[in-house]
């Protein structure tokens, strides 16, 4: 390998985005994680003036003229950096001055701040949920010893006294204790390990909106936003229609407990390259939002909605949003929400590049 071509790799291995600038100002080489940023790739944007790719770029092209005049190194923290699609980004900045060659260069390097926020957030989650279901899986076991032995003893009371008083008396608690056995069985969720063969996410959204569509007769409308692109991907199929039929029911339910009165979920799909997921980087991911128009979740409980038995709903339960989160991290993937008044939006990223293989 030479130098040049191991100088790019290393690039292209950092997480922050880099963009290299010719004398003119037009793009040499952008890293996997500029290409995200800018929605664009190398290929496809190579030459290009970077003044084209933002919007109202004055403020950065006179930065961009002053290091190349003096030679020195600009810094910007915490800049609304607006791309040319009105895309508004979050970002810390710096651009420097290279020399390679006798030919000049310009050196950008930007630290998305939603990101750096986004991926914290995702560690988060991912380790609140790891606590919480192993605190469930405890709990409900120390609970299932005793309900055991309840049932037991109430057959064994029925045997020893057959009139039909005592029955109906053994026949509650034998009922009632397996109601407890199944709620405590839906807390803690599927742990049988995946099944992983290839697959199209679409079919699972498919199955999933031919299903519901026919449950709602046509009074909620199902938009598709998919992405043809997206790859095959390892995954336990039934497990992920399980997963997604839990969310999509989700917004269901929620626009009809609100007052829209013309309720729609939108099922979008997107490939996202050099994506993290909590703290691990993958090369490709599956991105699938699934939004509704709905009044929106509560500020107070937005953050513990992937807990057992949180819910903002009269008539939910609480475990259909948590059980997903685990199939999901299962997968290696997260389960991620943002919503606002008249939009809720759930974010499925599932890694489908090598790094879900060992799962």
């Amino acid at each position: 390998m030479n130098t040049e071509s191991f100088n790019t790799s290393l690039l292209d291995h950092l997480t922050s985005a880099v963009v290299i600038l010719d004398s003119s100002f037009c793009l040499f080489h952008l890293n996997p994680s500029a290409e995200a940023l800018f929605r664009t790739s190398e290929k496809r944007s190579r030459n290009s003036y970077i003044g084209d790719l933002l919007y109202q770029p004055e403020s950065t092209l006179k930065a961009l003229a002053s290091v190349q005049k003096n030679k020195n190194a600009f810094i910007a923290r915490k800049v609304q950096l607006t791309l040319a699609n009105r895309t508004s980004l979050l970002v810390d900045y710096s651009i420097s001055s290279i020399n390679d060659r006798e030919q000049d260069f310009l050196l950008i390097e930007i630290q998305e701040l939603d990101r750096s926020y986004s991926i914290t957030r995702g560690e988060t989650l991912i380790s609140n949920h790891e606590t919480t279901s192993e605190l469930v899986r405890n709990l409900g076991h120390e609970i299932k010893n005793p309900l055991g032995g309840i049932r037991g003893a109430a057959q064994l009371l029925a045997l020893e006294f057959p009139n039909k008083d005592v029955e109906d008396y053994t026949n509650v608690i034998i009922s009632e204790a397996d109601r407890l056995v199944n709620l405590v069985d839906r807390l803690t969720g599927s742990y049988r390990k995946p099944v992983l063969k290839h697959h199209n996410i679409h079919e699972v959204l498919e199955r999933v909106r031919s299903l519901l569509e026919a449950e709602t007769k046509g009074e909620i409308l199902f938009i598709r936003d998919y992405d043809p692109s997206i790859p095959e991907f390892l995954g336990d199929m039934e497990q992920l229609i399980q997963a997604v039929l839990n969310v999509v029911r989700n917004a269901m339910q929620a626009l009809y407990e609100s007052d829209q009165k013309a309720p729609q979920i939108i099922l979008k799909t997107r490939a996202i390259s050099h994506a993290t997921i909590g703290p691990v980087m993958h090369k490709l991911i599956a991105r699938i939002e699934i939004i509704d128009n709905g009044s929106g979740i509560s500020a107070d409980i937005i953050e513990n909605i992937f807990y057992p038995l949180i819910t903002g709903r009269a008539s939910g339960t609480g475990l259909g949003l948590s059980i997903a989160q685990t199939i999901l991290h299962q997968h290696n993937g997260l389960i991620e929400c943002e919503s606002q008044e008249g939009q809720t939006s759930f974010i499925l990223s599932i890694p489908i590049s090598d790094e879900n293989e060992g799962t």
